[in-house]
């Protein structure tokens, strides 16, 4: 039996008011009510697929213990999906116009607020920017992140607010590709590196273009992040390690030994920081798990002062 826009997904408390999901028409009755126009400089695109948001809700495994973390919540799609399921929903949104909206809206189509069966907050501000959020930590964070700014957000987050055990984010597939990427790849690089410092890293499927308004002129995917227990264990600081990272990667097509000259202070330098590291100085950095760069950055040599 196909779900219609107004159906509690399958996972929703059973005696929680349902929230009612945007459809296509519903999406475009706000953005005309609202004056809002998608612009390309914040990346928004709006789901207009309720099933989609069952769909990421379910794959980022949002249960009604959960405390979620949305970035970029627009209209309030998946907004209104995780409200059907979490426990608090912690929404940032850095446009002014949408962030005044979108109580409005989910008090219109959200009744377990009111009914006090779910809570709501909104932060209006730059994720970027983040330090800190109200309530109880987050311990989940899903979003439909704007192409732009993916990675950075992403790893922002995931360093500000270690409580966050599982992620699931919609992004561009090229990032989705990047962020999955296993070593030895060609897509395999700084975001690969970066994001297996905290999480385990998939990809969790693939989203057509269809399903967006207005439609991107790219497709999209689904990424799962789960947290790591620990970090990789290294004596050196995770600010280090991505030194390392940046340095390797900037210049890819280069073996390890002269990409990381300028990082060690010459290719002398770096082919004695690799060895000691145990690390092939003619390898380049596409090779290296995240593992291998903290041990790469445990060996940097001593900067002279300045």
């Amino acid at each position: 039996m196909s779900e219609t826009p107004h159906s509690p997904p399958p996972s929703a408390a059973p005696d929680r008011l349902p929230a009612r999901l945007l459809g296509p028409a519903e999406v475009r009755r706000l953005a005309d009510r609202l004056g809002v126009s998608p612009t390309k400089k914040l990346g928004q695109n709006f789901v207009i697929d309720p099933n989609t948001i069952r769909r990421i809700v379910r794959a980022g495994d949002v249960t009604a213990d959960d405390v979620v973390v949305e970035v970029g919540p627009g209209l309030g799609s998946l907004t209104l999906g995780l409200l059907d399921v979490a426990r608090r929903v912690v929404a940032v949104e850095i446009d002014s116009t949408l962030a005044a909206a979108l109580p409005d809206t989910l008090a219109e189509f959200a009744p377990g607020i009111a009914a006090g069966d779910v809570e709501f907050e909104l932060v209006h501000a730059d994720a970027l920017r983040i330090a800190e959020l109200p309530g109880p930590p987050p311990t989940a964070l899903v979003a439909n992140l704007p192409y732009n700014v993916a990675v950075p957000v992403l790893l922002h987050m995931l360093e500000r607010f270690p409580s966050i055990e599982r992620t699931l984010i919609m992004v561009q597939s090229e990032v989705a590709d990047r962020l999955a990427a296993e070593p030895g790849g060609r897509v395999y690089g700084v975001p690969s590196v970066k994001a297996r410092w905290y999480a385990d890293v998939k990809r969790a499927g693939a989203i057509g273009r269809s399903v967006f308004w207005p439609a991107p002129n790219v497709d999209s995917g689904l990424v799962r992040l789960d947290r790591r227990a620990v970090p990789p264990t290294t004596v050196a600081d995770r600010r280090d390690v991505f030194t390392a990272v940046d340095a390797a990667f900037a210049q890819r097509r280069k073996t390890l030994r002269s990409a990381l000259s300028g990082w060690a202070g010459s290719p002398a330098a770096a082919e004695g920081a690799l060895t000691a590291a145990g690390i092939d100085p003619g390898a380049r950095g596409e090779t290296l798990t995240v593992e291998e760069f903290a041990r790469l950055a445990e060996h940097r040599p001593p900067r002279e002062p300045a």
